[in-house]
């Protein structure tokens, strides 16, 4: 972690006053999927995107281009269901407009909300192939959000991180933040669902771990048993895959949405989004593959302003970039360690805390 920075007590991007996370989560009859919604303070905030997937699946992110006219959002969906689940923007919006919120085209209430959006590949890993969100789905992640009574963000298998895998364990959300020498709060949350590995197969050590305080190694003879269980899970899920008619190489995604306090420009933001993916290089290995469609949004409420001075501001803007990626490095370790083994008809996936008794 950078020495400006220090974590903050709830470790979440809700430390980023105004910020709100609402889950919509679907488990068993089929559905193993969910959406997640990130809450914009009132009034909106500055929002860029920077894609580096082979594969996206998103919505409205040429909105956010620093050249054209949509200035701030007031939501980002992630959502499962691969493209199928990006109805569930359509849920977020209906809910946005009721609240009034959104870009105003005319008179009293004449709004039209832009909800970014992107989504993750879960398609029948519940065991059924159409079980995936749509505009119902976003609608009650949105109003979950809302009606946030707490800071507190839950991690692991919940919204968009459902049906999450990441190189054949359980994937999941998390989410971490730190507070900045400057005073500003930077935090992120990611949906960790990655064709590559997020633990080093030399040895089970979380790669993200690398970059943390403590690598927290596995016992070897730990290790060789969790290799064995996680070969012996792939080689389950793919002969239930290929029963169902749904086998093929693994298709995937990572999002993250980083947010902050600090004022910026969209040329800032669109800058955080970019060094952010530096923090899911560092955690997953390979990365922005062909099969995987990753994705990280930003956002900057404005609520803390720059330093007055030229130089000040442009040393606490690089402060916010490394801190981007410092903290989703983290919030990728802890989606991982928090996720719960899944086993049904759709595949079996056992989590990091399984095979290697995590924490």
């Amino acid at each position: 972690m950078d020495q400006g920075a220090e974590q903050q007590t709830r470790d979440a991007i809700t430390d980023v006053r105004g910020v709100r996370i609402g889950h919509a989560t679907r488990t068993g009859d089929g559905w193993l999927t969910g959406t997640t919604v990130v809450l914009a303070p009132e009034g909106g905030a500055v929002a860029a995107v920077d894609v580096r997937g082979g594969g996206p699946g998103t919505r409205e992110t040429d909105a956010l281009d620093p050249r054209n006219l949509v200035q701030r959002v007031d939501a980002v969906v992630l959502t499962g269901g691969s493209a199928y689940g990006l109805d569930a923007a359509s849920g977020v919006m209906a809910w946005l407009e009721e609240q009034g919120r959104g870009f105003p085209v005319g008179g009293p209430g004449q709004v039209v909300p832009v909800v970014p959006a992107a989504c993750v590949y879960d398609l029948g890993r519940g065991g059924s192939w159409r079980a995936r969100p749509d505009a119902s789905l976003g609608r009650e992640a949105a109003a979950a959000a809302a009606a946030m009574e707490t800071a507190d963000v839950p991690q692991g298998c919940v919204g968009a991180g459902t049906g999450a895998v990441a190189g054949g364990m359980k994937g999941g959300v998390g989410t971490a933040s730190v507070r900045l020498g400057s005073g500003h709060t930077l935090g992120a949350l990611v949906v960790v669902n990655a064709v590559g590995d997020v633990a080093d197969p030399r040895n089970g050590v979380l790669y993200g771990r690398y970059f943390t305080e403590t690598d927290q190694r596995p016992a070897p003879e730990a290790h060789d048993r969790a290799r064995t269980r996680l070969a012996e899970a792939r080689s389950r899920t793919t002969a239930l895959q290929t029963a169902a008619g749904s086998g093929g190489p693994p298709l995937n995604t990572t999002l993250a949405v980083v947010a902050t306090d600090a004022e910026l420009t969209r040329a800032q933001a669109q800058k955080l989004a970019g060094t952010a993916h530096d923090g899911l290089a560092r955690a997953v290995r390979p990365v922005h593959l062909l099969h995987d469609g990753d994705t990280v949004f930003s956002l900057a409420t404005g609520e803390r302003p720059l330093p007055e001075g030229p130089a000040e501001a442009l040393l606490t803007v690089n402060a916010l970039l490394a801190a981007a990626a410092d903290t989703v490095t983290r919030a990728i370790v802890k989606a991982v360690e928090a996720a719960q083994s899944v086993r049904g008809p759709g595949g079996e996936f056992p989590s990091y805390r399984e095979l290697y008794g995590a924490s």
